[in-house]
């Protein structure tokens, strides 16, 4: 028997279960398809229980090291087993239990399985008990990305990607990770805290290389005070597990060497998926990156379908994956809709955090906008100085004119909350002036964006 719907949504991470939410409460007749876990790699084994992890380290970090406050722990004892069932019972399966239930409220119907098109209107999903037909009238593919496996680190036993690594069942005593961008430098913080002897071997110049120089250098500095080994400009050859370990040989400044480790953890980066879902058949066109070509309303080359996340050009981030999706939920229920990322905060969980939104001072340059910057430093902030966290600064770009403000660099503490502010400032054009004349409670973290935009307009108060 063929099943019919209005929209099917292929994925329910989180671009998948939030396009069938908001499809569902426009009105539409909604099933998702899901191959794997409710809730996707976000919710399951990527954002989501890596902060938990990067938590775990932070306290244990803190337990050990709290003398300052006239603290003294006699002893802090880690069980990993009970910080990983924590982990995956009470963070993870909570997310995801709430999100099937969110799904259930709001009438979607949810069939586990791996679909694939038959045409543009028509597809088959394999379950665990065969194979069910389904037509509808538009779908959203949402099938989001894997790891990418490189030569010589082929997944499997003591190598592992991101999803292998969250899920050890030890504390490595070495831990191996090929990759310093957002990933891996998120998972090596995070495994130094919890007692790890880190290494990190990146390719570029620099780890987290997306982001500004100085940035980069401030949690360089950091993982080299906690004792994390960086190589730069280094090239992974191969991997050989040996008994109870894995050697790993890479190339730097023209040398070969190895060293060996419990793990190696690759973090390179992630590949779309978007084979085998029969996208030829049903008239969909990719790009030579094997993402989907879209248009400024997710429709793809097919009118009846749509394609959402990191299956598509742009950032691989959640939050862009949300956004997009609730875009095309609304066009496919006849609103006049389109993408505008205007402002799409990167966000990065090392120690100390990184978020960064808008422009940066060289990008803005670039585009010919006559562009100026404003500091505050984390040290002159009295919350800041509260939590004994005074790494950082918060940047703001802005127009030299207009004084309107187009971007923004934070690092430090809460850096991730604090991005918030100035997003919506950029979404809603709100110039240096108008934030310093917004009333921010004291003492919080919030003040820097404040102090930020008085030194942009000649009229620091604290410093």
């Amino acid at each position: 028997m063929t099943k019919k719907t209005e929209t099917v949504v292929i994925g329910a991470g989180p671009g998948g279960y939030v396009a069938a939410i908001r499809a569902a409460q426009l009105g539409q007749k909604v099933t998702v398809v899901e191959a794997e876990h409710i809730g996707g790699v976000c919710l399951n084994v990527g954002c989501i229980p890596s902060k938990a992890l990067i938590t775990a380290g932070h306290r244990y970090q803190e337990a050990q090291h709290s003398d300052f406050l006239g603290l003294r722990v006699k002893e802090a004892a880690l069980d990993f087993t009970k910080t990983q069932q924590w982990k995956d019972q009470q963070v993870v399966k909570t997310l995801t239990s709430g999100v099937g239930m969110l799904l259930k409220k709001n009438g979607v119907d949810v069939i586990m399985g791996r679909a694939k098109f038959t045409g543009p209107q028509s597809l088959t999903i394999t379950t665990k008990t065969g194979e069910e037909k389904l037509e509808f009238k538009h779908a959203i593919v949402a099938t989001g990305s894997r790891p990418i496996e490189i030569p010589g680190f082929a997944f499997g036993g003591r190598i592992v990607d991101s999803t292998g690594g969250l899920n050890l069942k030890e504390i490595p005593k070495k831990l191996i990770i090929i990759g310093g961008g957002i990933v891996g430098s998120e998972l090596g913080g995070a495994y130094r805290n919890l007692g790890s002897e880190v290494t990190i071997i990146e390719g570029a110049e620099n780890i987290v290389p997306n982001f500004e120089s100085d940035i980069q250098q401030l949690v360089a500095n950091k993982f080299k005070q906690n004792g994390v080994e960086i190589y730069t400009n280094a090239k992974a050859k191969k991997a050989t597990e040996t008994t109870d370990g894995v050697a790993v040989e890479f190339e730097v400044k023209g040398k070969t060497q190895t060293i060996e480790a419990d793990y190696v953890m690759v973090t390179v980066g992630r590949r779309p998926n978007t084979e085998n879902l029969g996208l030829e058949k049903a008239g969909v066109t990719l790009t030579e990156r094997n993402l989907i070509k879209v248009d400024e309303q997710y429709r793809t080359s097919q009118k009846t379908i749509f394609a959402i996340g990191d299956i598509v050009e742009g950032l691989a981030l959640a939050h862009k994956a949300s956004y997009e999706a609730k875009v095309a939920a609304e066009v496919i229920s006849g609103k006049n809709v389109a993408k505008d990322y205007r402002a799409i905060p990167a966000i990065c969980f090392t120690d100390p955090e990184v978020a960064t939104v808008g422009y940066t001072l060289a990008e803005a340059k670039a585009e010919g906008i006559k562009a100026q910057t404003a500091n505050f430093p984390m040290q002159a902030n009295g919350r800041a100085l509260s939590l004994n966290a005074t790494e950082g600064f918060v940047r703001l770009v802005f127009e030299a004119e207009t004084e309107l403000i187009l971007g923004a660099q934070i690092v430090g503490v809460n850096a991730s909350d604090l991005v918030a502010e100035i997003t919506l400032a950029i979404e809603s054009y709100l110039t240096l002036e108008d934030i310093s004349l917004t009333i921010h409670g004291h003492p919080t973290l919030s003040e820097m964006v404040m102090d930020a935009c008085e030194v942009g307009l000649g009229l620091p108060i604290h410093m």
